[in-house]
């Protein structure tokens, strides 16, 4: 969740409300199950590890003022590396997810250049699961556990295809707004 709030704040200085607002968005229903005190939570820890810093809201046309988080120059160098690390054998669906939504709206990565990688790594750690499951009896226990890891493994991969679908669909952030 830190790395995807840092993310979120590569544009520009944002509020916890409006971050909150933004990740529930993205996660689309899942993002109901997010608590509110889970961003300040995480904000309040990126403040105290010196990844962001607290300001206040100029004049706002209404309500009261808001604190408003920055990153900072180290909160900087923390997201560009979360973005250029492998994702690893074991990533989440959502994390992975919030990743790509992260990329895009920072600027920091290309979601496409993401899923690649991602096909990548999917696609060795299936040739290796593959491999050990010749090597196994497939009525032998290992053999069915094998068989369920590259079944997870294949679903994984299907589900990139979808995100690469998804992401090649949309307009690049600039582009075509404003035509019409």
């Amino acid at each position: 969740m830190q790395d995807v709030v840092l993310a979120l704040l590569t544009k520009e200085p944002s509020h916890g409300y409006d971050l909150r607002q933004r990740l529930a968005a993205a996660l689309g229903p899942l993002g109901d199950t997010l608590n509110a005190g889970q961003i300040y939570v995480t904000l309040t820890r990126l403040e105290k590890a010196g990844l962001v810093v607290q300001e206040r809201e100029d004049a706002p046309v209404r309500g009261p003022r808001r604190k408003v988080y920055a990153l900072t120059a180290a909160g900087q160098e923390r997201v560009a590396a979360w973005m250029a690390e492998s994702a690893g054998p074991r990533a989440d669906v959502t994390e992975f997810h919030l990743k790509l939504v992260a990329a895009a709206e920072s600027g920091l990565a290309d979601p496409l250049a993401l899923v690649d990688a991602r096909r990548r790594e999917l696609m060795r750690s299936l040739a290796e699961a593959q491999r050990a499951a010749l090597a196994h009896d497939t009525v032998s226990e290992a053999g069915l556990l094998l068989e369920g890891i590259a079944l997870r493994l294949q679903a994984d991969l299907r589900w990139l295809e979808a995100c690469e679908r998804t992401w090649s669909a949309r307009v690049p952030r600039g582009e075509g707004e404003g035509n019409g």
